[in-house]
């Protein structure tokens, strides 16, 4: 028999992504502490592979999936082990044996035994570098004598001194806010996450507004993120220096010149732009018509921060690097180093306010390793102390 013949067509279900309804319907069947964290990895599968129709679930989609997943236990700006991968594949698997007894799918390719051979080995860990509170303070100081360096007599050229202001503030947003870079960069394959703008900079509210870690279908996606003081001032000083024409402006433009020409071109034809650029550079044509460039991405700020890695590791003793080894100062180490010092110093509540955590449990299992370390000292203190009462 035909397979249109036995299961419903895409054509006849009706919606705009049939896939994305039954999710929903699949969802309903769930109790509620798991609905969430499921429904979380069904967007993600969803997303990802850039699913629409039933017809294009098979044993190759569900490759790429394992694929993808294996990737992401390699990456720096997330938390995913390889245990928690395996996991949400059998969240995507569970769902597609839910559609078959729907009579959505005629079989679940993510049964196929070879397919797991392509998920990461379940003992892979992820990154958990951090920046340490020496790192972090080693970076805001030497960038606080580098902007001070530029402003002595003879001042730097402006270009220069925007370039360390900008640096500064970087790191400042990074060390000492607790954001994930995917929230105030612009994100490779992710249309809705462009940077942000100064519109979402509010210096006398101390607070940030970033597009959280949520899933598409949330109604509000947007977060306020806290600005402590020392990080306000150095955004406010990078303003005054940076002079946008537009609050549309990004906070952190990119510096990657075909990526800033690319925006003029949307405005002007390509022809029109190479006039342009034989009268001004582009950084002026793009503040004269109001133009604004594209926000650095996640990819570009790990390559600035590899840079920095390299320059002031043979100044600093706290500064690694190690290109071989990819040991650098991440950006989402700096998050990682925020809330490590916070639950250390036993503010796990303020940890999880500033990691926008979805409660103190989740804190607390994030950073266990603190927790144990924590453990381990009182226990050899209690087992000292009786030590020296016999």
């Amino acid at each position: 028999m035909d397979s249109s013949e036995t299961r419903v067509s895409d054509r006849s279900r009706g919606g705009d992504n049939p896939v994305r309804d039954a999710t929903q319907s699949y969802l309903k069947t769930l109790g509620d502490g798991s609905r969430t964290a499921v429904g979380h990895v069904l967007d993600e599968f969803i997303r990802e592979c850039e699913l629409e129709r039933f017809d294009d679930i098979n044993r190759d989609l569900c490759r790429v999936y394992g694929e993808y997943l294996t990737a992401e236990t390699n990456r720096t700006d997330r938390d995913l082990s390889g245990r928690t991968a395996h996991t949400y594949y059998d969240y995507v698997r569970a769902f597609l044996s839910f559609c078959v007894g729907e009579g959505l799918l005629d079989t679940n390719p993510a049964h196929q035994n070879d397919i797991e051979k392509f998920l990461p080995g379940i003992d892979t860990q992820p990154d958990r570098q951090f920046w340490s509170v020496d790192q972090r303070e080693t970076l805001l100081r030497h960038f606080d004598r580098q902007v001070d360096s530029a402003l002595e007599p003879p001042r730097a050229p402006y270009e220069i001194r925007l370039e360390r202001y900008r640096l500064r503030a970087l790191i400042a947003v990074l060390g000492l806010t607790g954001v994930r870079g995917g929230e105030v960069f612009s994100k490779p394959r992710d249309e809705r996450r462009n940077g942000i703008t100064w519109t979402d900079v509010d210096i006398e509210g101390d607070t940030l507004t970033v597009r959280g870690k949520v899933k598409r279908t949330d109604r509000n996606p947007f977060e306020d993120v806290q600005l402590p003081d020392r990080a306000a001032s150095k955004l406010a000083k990078y303003y005054e220096v940076a002079d946008p024409p537009t609050d549309e402006w990004p906070v952190f433009p990119t510096n990657h010149y075909p990526s800033k020409r690319k925006a003029l071109e949307r405005e002007f034809s390509e022809t029109r732009v190479d006039t342009m650029l034989e009268r001004n550079a582009i950084d002026e044509l793009l503040r004269e018509h109001e133009v604004p460039p594209p926000a650095i991405s996640t990819n570009g700020t790990r390559s600035v921060l590899k840079r920095i890695s390299e320059s002031l590791a043979p100044l600093y003793e706290c500064i690694e690097y190690d290109s071989d080894a990819n040991v650098y100062l991440k950006p989402h180490g700096a998050r990682r180093g925020l809330g490590h010092e916070l639950v250390r110093k036993g503010h796990t509540t303020v940890a999880q306010k500033s990691l926008r955590h979805g409660s103190p449990d989740v804190t607390e299992q994030s950073y266990q390793n603190v927790k144990a370390s924590e453990t381990a000292k009182d226990v050899t203190d209690i087992l000292e102390q009786r030590s020296d009462e016999r």
